[in-house]
């Protein structure tokens, strides 16, 4: 038997060949996180990516540990042989990768994993091996080989296991546990390297036959370096793309916070924070359906101000902002954690109460309600150093199981009327002679919900338009919308009785986007037809505390039907306007912005602060009716009229005045200046059809009239 060569090895390229495993080891670690992406596409791509890298990793030091072993006789290496040897390589990285994907480890995929690996490590070294051909051959110590593919198989589970239990570490101790697991894992790889080295025989006679193939002094820096390059690229972008998905993810939260938050404000008031009629509604609905299944006791207590109106228009806006504020302030420290205080209107606030809610109880709360209110309110801006008294009425109805809990509301509104009718600063429990009333709302109120539905029994919902008439030209510039209801069984239902419903009973917003969207629609119909029309619609002051959704909706309305936003006008009475004014400013401001057109609608019946009217984004203003039935018959009318037309004309605004019934209040206003006229003197609303018929036998009669007046002082002229 030939003498065998005591094997040396170059210690600088074996330290060489360890720092190539142990970032190879570092690579594979951060790499094993990305291909845990939720994106499948991006998963695999990585994947297939991480493979090739961390695959090429692990041979370079294979490859440059081979490198390291000084023979007395020139070596080269097999080409095709050393590369089946990467391609074992890339193979044991995919199988890592994929069992590291993996969500747990478990002892059956940790046993089948390591396996494979070690016996796809054994199969890189092993080849590398072969690829130097010698004769004699490698005589191998096979005590030694099955110890290399022990600590193989073991190096392997080591890993997985390392892989596993970085997702645990805390992220500030991530990147150390990865730098030391790294360390870990190169040492195991160069042992099972160097223990599979110890293991090849090679003959002191023996002669290299592959010197043809892979060879040279340099040839081991220039691998290590190349996959060191290699290796440093894949971790700079996998480390930029960690930076991506954290940058995605924070993004990602703040976004949820944003619309968390988007979602909280349209359930809340803005101005005094409580709970709105659409948060109200949902726990109701709910609580009553708790009631229904447990037992538990509901009850709601409306609380409605007396005498707040005066005090707006007393001590103006911010004074009436300031008591509503403090009036929410106080009824909130008298409620509990688990009950509902909700605002639904101007003056109007609603306790939900669940749970011991007996009468006595029920009295007693109701009291303190009154007396927390009753007591002085000072520091009211606008009232001096006098405090303010306020008293409220408050009707209180209780939940007996049966029915829809949304008739609760109408009951403890019915309850406070009752109060209110008989002087105010008051309590009283709804009684079942208010019940015929509280009936029709609630049918009224299920069947319009069906109508907005398109549901047969609901009957059928309609847009008629009114035409504006131009003072002087008397040419039609314009209409306004107006909601009409055709009951199947109660025929024509007005607005001013089925409106206050919907607004008590949550179907405001529904409706409103329902006008918004109808007509939207007519405006693209005519269109087709030849007719540019300008419609006015009316916005309801729960539209305009949910700005986001009254934006969005028109947005998408306007895009719906490709129609120009100028051509369509928003009207908003005076005092919806003026409640809670700062919130209704920013919000016809965003109205404003889309090229929406704005008007005061009623002016002159509320408490408008003219300082605050200029900030307003409005064009229009129009004058409540109740002022141009008098117009013929009353001087002061005549000078309020007057009075309004000239102070909209400094403001820039244009002036319509509707309920125009006879030629004599029309002269008055068109003497006045008014801009636009409104009323039955021109036409009542119509059908969209019935008015496009109208419209353009309007427009002939006109042509017609300059025709002849043409044709008259063409003659004269002549003459």
């Amino acid at each position: 038997m030939p003498a065998v060569l005591a094997l040396r090895f170059d210690p600088a390229v074996v330290v060489l060949s360890y720092l190539t495993a142990a970032f190879a080891s570092f690579v594979a670690l951060d790499l094993a996180q990305r291909v845990r992406t939720p994106d499948a596409l991006v998963a695999r791509i990585w994947w297939i990516a991480g493979s090739l890298s961390m695959g090429t990793g692990i041979w370079a030091m294979h490859f440059v540990g081979m490198l390291a072993l000084k023979l007395p006789f020139l070596v080269g290496y097999d080409t095709a042989v050393t590369l089946l040897s990467w391609l074992a390589a890339v193979a044991v990285s995919a199988i890592a990768l994929r069992v590291a994907a993996q969500e747990t480890l478990t002892s059956a995929g940790l046993a089948l994993g390591a396996l494979s690996m070690g016996a796809g490590i054994c199969a890189m070294h092993y080849t590398g091996m072969a690829a130097l051909v010698l004769a004699p051959g490698i005589q191998w110590d096979w005590l030694l080989v099955a110890a290399s593919a022990t600590v193989a198989t073991a190096a392997a589970a080591a890993a997985l296991c390392i892989f596993f239990g970085l997702r645990r570490l805390p992220r500030a101790w991530a990147r150390w546990g990865q730098l030391v697991a790294a360390l870990v894992m190169g040492a195991a790889v160069a042992g099972m390297h160097y223990t599979g080295m110890a293991a090849a025989g090679i003959a002191e006679s023996s002669v290299c036959l592959s010197t043809a193939g892979l060879r040279g002094d340099n040839l081991g820096g220039l691998v290590a370096g190349a996959t060191f390059a290699l290796l440093l690229l894949t971790l700079v972008t996998s480390g930029l793309d960690a930076r991506g998905e954290r940058r995605t993810n924070r993004l990602q939260q703040s976004l949820h916070a944003a619309t968390t938050e988007l979602h909280e404000q349209a359930l809340r008031d803005a101005l005094t924070g409580l709970a709105n009629r659409q948060l109200l509604d949902d726990r109701l609905q709910h609580a009553a359906a708790r009631g229904q299944r447990d037992g538990v006791r509901l009850a709601l207590l409306a609380v409605n101000l007396d005498g707040f109106k005066p005090i707006n228009d007393s001590f103006g806006l911010t004074a009436g902002d300031h008591v509503l504020r403090e009036t929410a302030r106080r009824l909130q420290g008298l409620a509990r954690s688990h009950d509902t205080l909700a605002r639904l209107g101007a003056d109007e606030f609603v306790l939900m109460l669940e749970g011991e809610v007996g009468e006595t109880a029920l009295a007693q709360v109701a009291q303190r309600l009154l007396d927390a209110l009753a007591e002085p309110m000072a520091d009211v801006p606008g009232a001096g150093s006098q405090p303010l008294r306020l008293s409220a009425s408050v009707g209180i109805a209780l939940y007996d199981g049966a029915g829809p809990g949304e008739a609760l509301v109408a009951q403890a509104d019915s309850a406070a009327q009752s109060v209110k009718r008989a002087g105010g600063n008051g309590f009283a429990f709804f009684e079942a002679h208010m019940q015929a009333g509280v009936r029709e709302q609630v049918e009224l109120a299920r069947d319009l919900r069906a109508a907005l539905a398109g549901e047969a029994g609901g009957g059928r919902l309609a847009l008629h338009y009114q035409p504006k008439v131009a003072s002087e030209e008397g040419e039609v510039n314009g209409v306004e919308a107006l909601l009409r209801w055709q009951h199947p069984l109660r025929g024509a239902v007005g607005p001013a009785h089925f409106i206050p419903i919907a607004e008590r009973f949550g179907l405001i917003m529904p409706l409103g986007d329902w006008v918004i969207a109808e007509s939207c629609r007519q405006l693209a119909a005519w269109r087709e037809q030849g007719l540019q029309m300008r419609v006015a619609i009316n916005l309801s002051v729960q539209q305009l505390r949910q700005p986001d959704a009254l934006v969005r909706h028109f947005q998408t309305m306007l895009a719906r039907y490709r129609i120009d936003a100028r051509l369509l006008t928003c009207e908003i009475t005076e005092s919806v306007a003026m409640d809670d004014a700062s919130a209704t400013e920013r919000t016809l401001q965003r109205l404003a912005e889309l090229g929406l057109g704005l008007s005061i609608d009623d002016f002159g019946t509320g408490y408008s602060s003219l300082a605050y009217l200029r900030r307003l984004p409005v064009s229009q203003l129009k004058i409540d009716r109740s002022f141009i039935q008098d117009l013929e018959t009353s001087a002061d009318a005549r000078a309020i009229v007057k009075a309004v037309i000239e102070l909209a004309h400094a403001l820039s605004l244009t002036v319509v005045a509707e309920g125009v019934e006879t030629e004599g209040q029309a002269a008055v206003l068109r003497g006045k200046r008014c801009d636009k006229l409104q009323g039955f003197l021109f036409a009542r609303p119509m059908p969209p059809d019935e008015l496009a018929r109208w419209a353009m036998d309007a427009r002939d009669d006109r042509l017609r009239f300059s025709a002849s007046v043409y044709a008259a002082l063409d003659a004269g002229a002549g003459v």
